[in-house]
C-alpha cells in the first residue's frame, strides 16, 4: 500500500476502559467540535463525515445501485475475478465465525456482501446492503469507506464509527488495486470485535494480496487494455519501494519488472512446482536442485506477489492456522540458506531477481490460445501436496484457467487430453462436451457417451454449482 502505514489500534483497545473514552471522545467531538483521545486516521476521518454532512444520528448511506444495475455493474468489474479467491481464504471461515465480507467498487459501492446469515439481517438495518454507497461521504467512518479514502488498511473498532447505530459493529478492510496500482475497490470483513483484530488485519491483508496477485496474471495474459477498461497495461514504472535490485551475477543488467518489481529481463533462475515431488529450482551455478515443500513453497508465493509480501501476509498464505512472524522470518533465512541471492534482504520480503516458474508458462501458453501448448507445459496441480492457502489458491486457479480453455476447444483431441488426466477424469461438462464436438458413431462420441452414462449411475446428479452467496 503507498504511502505511510496509518496508526494502528492499540493492545488495549478493547478494553472496557478504553471503549468508555472513545464513547466519551465521540460525544466531546459531536458537541464541541474538539477532538482528542483517537488515533489520527479516526479524528482526520471524523472530521471529513463531519464536513460531509453525515448525519451521525440516523445513517442513510443510499442505494445508488439497484437490481439490473447492480447486475450490470458486478458482471463489468475486475472484481468479479476476485470472488474465487476471496471465497477460499476469508468466506468459508466468515460463515462458521460470524463476520461478513464484502467487495466494494472505487467508489465505495457494496457490489458483494456474504457471510454470516444473522449478521447480514442485523446490518441491513444501518444500510450495510449490495448496491449501497459506503464511502465515508455518504457512511462516515467505517473500514472501507475510510480505506478508500485514505489509500490504507484500515481498522475501526466499535465507537470509532462516526454514526452511533454502526458502532456495535468492528471492521478491518484493504484497498484493492489494478496491476498499475489504481484503486479498484476495497475488501472488507465486519462483525463483531474480532474483525478489527491483528490477525484479522493479517487474513485481510494475505487476501488482498493474493487478489491482486490474480489480478496481475490475467493481465499478463490479456495483454494491453484501455485505461480504466476490463484489460490493464501489462507494464509500470518500478515500484519507489522497490529495491535497487540485485542479480546472481554480478553485473547483469536488471530492468523493472510488470509490477515494479527489479529483475533481469530474462527469468535468472527457474521454479517447477507442477511435476511430482516438492519442487526444483533451476539456477545457475548450483543446476537442479530439489527443494524442501516449504521452501518450494516460499519462492512460488514470493514468485506470485512480486512487490513483496510482510510477514503477517506469509504468515496467512503458508499456513491454514495460526503462524507467528517469528516462524516466517525463520522460514525465510532457512530459504536464504538454500537460494542464496535469488531472496532479497528487505522487507518486504521479495525476490532480488526475476524468478520465472513452470506456473507462468502455462498461463503464456493460454494467453497466446495455444490450448494444446498450455496441456504440454501443465504436468499436473501445483505443489498437490502443499496445504499452504495461498499456494491451493494458484493451484486452483490454474486448473480452472485449463480447464476452462479445454472445455471451449473445439479440438476433441484438446478434450480428449484434459478428460485423460485424474482430474478431468470425472468432469461431467468436459464428456459433455466431447459429446458435442464429435460424430456419432466416433470412438472418441461413443466413449464419452459410456463415460457420461457411468458418471450418471455412480454419482445420480449433474454437475454442482456453487455460487458466491
Amino acid at each position: 500500500m503507498p504511502g505511510e502505514e496509518p496508526d494502528l489500534l492499540r493492545p488495549d483497545a478493547r478494553s472496557p476502559a478504553r471503549r468508555r473514552a472513545l464513547h466519551v471522545a465521540h460525544e466531546r467531538f459531536l458537541s464541541t467540535g474538539t477532538v482528542a483521545g483517537v488515533r489520527s486516521l479516526v479524528a482526520d476521518s471524523w472530521r471529513r463525515s463531519l464536513r460531509s454532512g453525515v448525519d451521525p444520528e440516523r445513517p442513510a448511506p443510499p442505494v445508488a445501485l439497484t437490481d439490473a444495475d447492480l447486475r450490470a455493474h458486478r458482471s463489468e468489474h475486475p472484481l468479479r475475478h476476485a470472488l474465487p479467491v476471496v471465497r477460499g481464504l476469508l468466506l468459508d471461515a466468515a460463515l462458521t465465525e460470524g463476520f461478513l465480507v464484502a467487495l466494494t467498487d472505487a467508489d465505495g459501492r457494496l457490489l458483494w456482501v456474504a457471510g454470516d446469515a444473522r449478521v447480514r439481517r442485523a446490518v441491513e438495518g444501518v444500510g450495510f446492503v449490495e448496491g449501497a454507497a459506503w464511502d465515508e461521504a455518504h457512511a462516515g467512518t467505517n473500514a472501507p469507506g475510510t480505506a478508500l479514502a485514505t489509500g490504507h488498511d484500515v481498522q475501526v473498532l466499535g465507537a470509532e464509527h462516526f454514526t452511533r447505530a454502526v458502532q456495535p459493529w468492528s471492521c478491518t478492510a484493504a484497498v484493492l488495486r489494478d496491476p498499475a496500482g489504481r484503486p479498484l475497490g476495497a475488501l472488507d470483513v465486519t462483525g463483531r470485535d474480532a474483525a478489527a483484530s491483528a490477525l484479522m488485519l493479517s487474513l485481510v491483508r494475505a487476501t488482498a494480496a493474493a487478489v491482486e496477485a490474480d489480478l496481475r496474471a490475467r493481465s499478463l495474459a490479456r495483454g494491453p487494455g484501455p485505461a480504466g477498461g476490463a484489460g490493464w497495461p501489462a507494464a509500470r514504472g518500478p515500484d519507489p519501494g522497490a529495491p535497487a535490485g540485485g542479480s546472481l551475477h554480478a553485473g547483469e543488467p536488471t530492468r523493472p519488472g510488470p509490477d515494479g518489481a527489479t529483475g533481469t529481463a530474462t527469468p535468472a533462475a527457474r521454479l517447477e512446482v507442477l511435476r511430482p515431488g516438492s519442487g526444483v529450482l533451476h539456477a545457475p551455478g548450483t543446476g537442479a536442485r530439489a527443494l524442501s515443500l516449504r521452501h518450494a513453497e516460499l519462492l512460488l508465493l514470493l514468485a506470485e506477489h512480486p512487490r513483496g509480501l510482510h510477514a503477517d501476509e506469509l504468515a496467512v498464505l503458508l499456513h491454514p492456522g495460526t503462524m507467528s512472524d517469528v516462524a516466517v522470518r525463520a522460514e525465510v533465512s532457512r530459504l536464504r540458506r538454500v537460494a542464496g541471492p535469488l531472496v532479497d534482504r528487505s522487507r518486504p520480503y521479495r525476490l532480488a531477481v526475476t524468478l520465472g516458474t513452470d506456473v507462468a508458462g502455462v498461463r503464456e501458453a493460454l494467453a497466446t490460445g495455444d490450448v494444446r501448448a498450455a496441456l504440454d507445459r501443465y504436468a499436473g496441480p501445483v505443489l498437490p501436496r502443499s496445504r499452504a492457502p495461498g499456494v491451493e489458491q494458484v493451484r486452483d486457479a490454474l486448473a480452472s484457467d485449463v480447464r476452462a480453455a479445454a472445455l471451449h476447444a473445439t479440438d476433441p483431441v484438446v478434450l480428449e487430453r484434459w478428460l485423460d488426466r485424474e482430474e478431468g477424469a470425472e468432469d461431467w461438462q468436459a464428456w459433455e462436451r466431447l459429446v458435442a464436438v464429435t460424430a456419432p458413431g466416433s470412438a472418441a462420441h461413443a466413449r464419452a457417451a459410456g463415460r457420461l452414462d457411468l458418471l450418471v449411475r455412480r454419482l445420480g446428479t449433474g454437475p454442482a454449482r456453487h455460487p458466491w452467496r
